[in-house]
């Protein structure tokens, strides 16, 4: 395996294949990534760390050609005595590929920041080899399905030249997102009763949080983890001696054991459809402001007043003249507007009238203009962005529109959270996001006082902080917890050691609110090892600081699950069988046979035992 990146992903990648799946892996990162300390998968730290603590502590020459010593320019290379390797360069060329082995790989792995960098390299790479895995982290999800396309239809020409039966199945390209990876769990955090919802082929799986009584899940379908019992938004999976450790997939009998215990409960299985409570969620996502947004409540009310005087003058000038009654409020209508003939030779109820009329006129002309100025300025802040509103409260306080931060938006305005975001950037890229949707935002930087009272935190429900520092984070959520100390915060912190740290100093400070940490790179990297051993992994569920992986995964060639029902496909600790993929009416007695494609809920190792 090969893995190319230029932030934590990379190394937590590279870890995660090493130590959780156990393959060969060579890491290509700048040359000063060396002095970054990468982090590490949970907390073991021997020989999945082993690479990455020890970056290079025997040097080899750097060459300063392609072709010299056998490197390319710019390009060091280490090797580490488990077998691991490291190249080092500053770009990435197809020299650097051929180095680092791409020609001789299984998979391949392009996780820099920059779409263009992985896309270029990713056209490199399938020439260097037709039958490469490649797995590709893309922001732009368009872009993404059009170079997947691409690539796949040369790997299959390329198959069809030379390549033997099932070569085409093993040749694959997957575009995945780590921000679009980690935004439902982050989403899901930040708001409490919250299900945590993964979305597949044809079903929708959804859990949630909440204790158990003494005959297991109760209502639910299947107990996907037993929380710790002193621990319950989750550090990092080392504990004291006195606490529980969370337990995901547990057996029957832990089940039972476990009545009172706070866990994380599969509910439900069912074919997504948009129904009545998904109808909110489209209208909110939608940009047109509707119509009753144009006009205050005022001036509605004013106009629907004049409407009924035009109306009962009307009827008034068809039960003193007997005219007919559409002539009647056509008379109205010009004397309104001033246009109609003087009545001086009328009746006196009839002068009298079109006395009324005229006054209603010019009642009428300030309200026109002004529902033209309110209309104008309606459509105008529209393409503006919004400021929160006066008395707002049940809120979500989303800091960072960046890159993590504008997926988090758009899945809360999927699930029809009301959220208002801070931002320091006037040109970040959330912002135009937050202007289709309609979102308040504050424009000031989050660590400056009354930036966090402008966004209404005293009456907010949660804060989310998910800006690129983490000291920015933490500050805004310490001073966030001196205005609430009751707020429920979540934290995207990079270091693992350091979001313990945080938590569990918050956790002691304020044990009547709710704390939780996250690391993007923590809930994305399954999904792209998956990716990189060619499993389909759907979705993560974060499960205190462990991830609780959604797979798709053929029954063919696995005996663990050939011919067993899916009650019987079931090991503890490791994976479990939900449903065959596409119906949300599996039995537990149906027996998986070849041509089965089933959803299992795993775990890190568990996947790796399905291989």
């Amino acid at each position: 395996m090969v893995v190319c990146g230029d932030d934590g992903l990379a190394h937590r990648l590279a870890a995660e294949l090493r130590g959780v799946y156990g393959e060969q892996v060579t890491l290509v990162v700048p040359p000063n990534e060396r002095t970054v300390r990468p982090p590490v998968v949970g907390r073991a730290r021997s020989a999945s760390a082993a690479l990455f603590d020890r970056v290079v502590s025997a040097a080899v020459g750097t060459v300063g050609r392609s072709g010299t010593g056998g490197q390319p320019a710019g390009a060091t290379a280490g090797q580490h005595p488990d077998g691991e390797g490291v190249l080092e360069a500053a770009e990435l060329t197809e020299a650097v590929l051929a180095e680092a082995g791409v020609a001789r790989a299984a998979a391949l792995a392009l996780v820099y920041d920059d779409d263009e960098t992985n896309i270029r390299a990713a056209l490199t790479a399938r020439r260097l080899n037709p039958r490469l895995r490649l797995v590709l982290r893309l922001y732009n999800r368009r872009l993404g399905q059009h170079i997947e396309e691409l690539l796949d239809q040369a790997a299959a020409l390329a198959a069809g030249d030379g390549g033997g039966p099932g070569t085409a199945a093993e040749t694959s390209t997957t575009v995945l997102s780590d921000a679009d990876t980690a935004a439902p769990a982050l989403a899901a955090t930040a708001v409490a009763g919250t299900s945590r919802v993964v979305q597949t082929e044809g079903l929708l799986l959804r859990a949630v949080e909440r204790p158990l009584s003494g005959d297991g899940p109760g209502t639910g379908l299947y107990t996907l983890a037993l929380l710790s019992g002193g621990d319950p938004a989750g550090t990092d999976g080392t504990y004291g001696a006195g606490e529980q450790q969370p337990r995901l997939l547990p057996d029957d009998e832990e089940v039972r054991q476990a009545a009172g215990r706070q866990a994380v409960v599969l509910e439900h299985v069912s074919a997504p459809a948009g129904g009545e409570s998904a109808a909110p969620a489209r209208r909110a996502m939608t940009g047109v402001p509707p119509l009753g947004s144009l006009f205050s409540r005022r001036l509605r009310w004013s106009l629907a007043v004049l409407a009924g005087c035009v109306v009962g003058l009307a009827v008034a000038l068809w039960l003193v003249t007997g005219i007919h009654p559409l002539r009647a409020f056509y008379i109205t209508l010009l004397d309104l507007f001033a246009i109609d003939d003087p009545a001086l030779r009328e009746p006196l109820g009839r002068q009298l009238l079109q006395l009324l009329s005229a006054l209603v006129g010019l009642l009428l002309l300030p309200l026109l203009l002004a529902a033209a100025l309110e209309a104008f300025g309606t459509f105008r802040t529209a393409s503006a962005l919004r400021k929160p509103p006066r008395g707002l409260s049940g809120h979500v306080v989303l800091l960072g529109l960046g890159k993590i931060g504008t997926r988090v938006l758009t899945r809360l305005r999927e699930l029809n959270i009301p959220v208002v975001c801070v931002e320091s950037d006037p040109e970040a890229r959330g912002l135009a996001t937050a202007r289709r949707l309609r979102v308040p935002v504050v424009l000031g930087d989050v660590t400056q006082e009354g930036v966090l009272e402008a966004a209404q935190i005293q009456r907010a429900q949660a804060l989310l902080a998910v800006t690129s520092s983490d000291t920015t984070n933490l500050e805004a959520v310490l001073y966030a917890r001196t205005v609430r100390p009751d707020l429920r915060v979540v934290l995207r912190l990079y270091d693992d050691d350091f979001a313990t740290a945080v938590y569990r100093t918050l956790r002691t400070a304020y044990p009547q609110a709710l704390t939780r940490s996250r690391s993007v790179t923590h809930l994305a990297a399954p999904a792209f090892a998956g990716a990189m051993l060619g499993r389909q992994v759907l979705g993560a569920v974060a499960v205190e600081r462990r991830v609780l992986l959604f797979a798709a995964v053929d029954v063919d060639g696995h005996p663990q699950l050939e011919g067993r029902t899916v009650r019987e496909a079931f090991q503890a600790g490791s994976w479990r069988v939900l449903a065959l993929l596409g119906r949300a009416d599996t039995s537990s007695s149906h027996v998986l046979g070849k041509g089965d494609r089933v959803v299992v809920a795993a775990t890190r190792r568990g996947l790796a035992e399905l291989r």
